[in-house]
């Protein structure tokens, strides 16, 4: 009987094949998610009864979800963040929960460059106005001269801090286990989080997302935020309470700001965000590149082949 290997990632037959025929011609059956979004649990518990791994996109992976998967002996999470997935339960039901750290770190980084400039001079705003024949003449602000903080400094931040050393900032970063030797190589300055909140002219948040993050970004530290300064978010939503969120934008505290992750998700038309006109928002795909489906792709799948051969088994989170 062949082993069954269960795709909560979207789009996988389109954009990782190659991952797709790896993990068949060795055997494997592949059950994919057709709804394109995370599952729901009445989804999962349909198809989890008979289940032997998992390419886990961000659906929620519970006791709940273990218990009905008996079979079920790694995860493998298609990107890096498990915040979705309760990795102490999952130790405990047998299932390995491994991910794909640094696979997604470009498309990351380019994408929070992107949504900065996007911010900064409006761009999806101008984009319908003169679709509409609207000549709206919106005077932005340039990056030049200004100081951009980097809340975290792992894979993704040492990224977007390089590809932007050519844009005649200064940059500083907070990271409570800070790496000093690739600040020096970058040059960038480390600092605490309250001097960059107060200094930082753009503040990109890029923390992990863990209990003790939660809502990092609040009503208090908005508030030490530098007068008419920038925010972008492509970390996680839990990172930042969006009520906060709201209030420093529509007061004008921040002259505008830029996400692709939120609290709920899949995000409401009705979230009060997108009533404001001086924010930028995407729908959680900053790491949705071809590059990125392919290497997480055969990432993800040779970990699952890996743990069933016993060759080079991938370590557990």
């Amino acid at each position: 009987m062949k082993r069954k290997v269960l795709v909560t990632a979207t789009n996988y037959s389109t954009l990782c094949a190659e991952a797709k025929e790896l993990l068949e011609r060795n055997g494997w059956e592949v059950v994919e998610n057709m709804f394109g979004r995370p599952m729901t649990f009445d989804e999962l518990k349909e198809r989890v009864g008979d289940i032997d791994g998992v390419v886990a996109g961000v659906d929620t992976w519970n006791e709940a979800v273990f218990k009905l998967a008996p079979k079920l002996k790694i995860i493998s999470r298609f990107g890096v963040g498990v915040d979705n997935i309760d990795v102490e339960t999952a130790r405990r039901f047998g299932v390995k929960v491994t991910n794909a750290a640094g696979r997604n770190a470009n498309a990351v980084a380019e994408l929070t460059i992107g949504l900065l400039f996007a911010a900064m001079r409006r761009i999806p705003m101008l984009h319908h106005a003169a679709q509409q024949g609207i000549w709206d003449r919106f005077a932005g602000q340039e990056l030049i001269g200004r100081t951009v903080g980097l809340l975290g400094f792992g894979t993704i931040a040492r990224k977007v801090g390089r590809k932007l050393a050519g844009f005649e900032v200064k940059i500083v970063a907070y990271d409570k286990y800070p790496d000093l030797d690739a600040a020096k190589e970058l040059g960038v300055t480390m600092v605490d989080a309250e001097t960059l909140l107060r200094e930082s002219d753009v503040v990109c948040l890029l923390l992990p997302s863990l209990e003790e993050t939660r809502h990092f970004m609040n009503h208090q530290t908005f508030a030490a935020m530098k007068d008419g300064a920038y925010f972008i978010n492509t970390a996680r939503g839990a990172l930042v309470d969006e009520k906060a969120l709201y209030a420093a934008l529509a007061s004008g505290k921040l002259t505008a700001a830029a996400i692709d992750v939120y609290e709920v998700e899949p995000v409401s038309a009705d979230n009060p965000l997108f009533r404001l006109k001086n924010i930028v928002t995407t729908p959680h795909t900053a790491a949705e590149t071809y590059e990125t489906y392919r290497a997480i792709g055969l990432h993800t799948a040779q970990a699952i082949l890996d743990e069933f051969e016993g060759v080079n088994p991938p370590k557990g989170l």
